[in-house]
């Protein structure tokens, strides 16, 4: 499979080594990170057509990505 685009890292490399970090003391981080992860794999396999879904489906699946990425940017803010 490609490169999966919109990887954590990637959309805040200069916050890398505290979600690292984070990911290892925060469970809520931790979770949120793993959750995210997991919605933009699906979000990939989707838009390669690798898993196609419905385009409300796709749709649902990036809306949920973003919402949590927001709650992910909000946590790394305030550390």
């Amino acid at each position: 499979m490609s490169h999966t685009p919109h990887e954590l890292a990637e959309e805040f490399p200069e916050k890398a080594a505290l979600m690292s970090e984070l990911k290892q003391s925060d469970a809520h981080f931790a979770k949120l990170a793993d959750e995210y992860h997991e919605v933009n794999r699906a979000v990939h396999r989707a838009e390669t057509n690798v898993e196609p879904v419905s385009e409300q489906a796709e749709n649902d699946m990036r809306k949920k990505r973003a919402a949590l990425k927001d709650e992910i940017w909000g946590i790394l803010a305030k550390a």
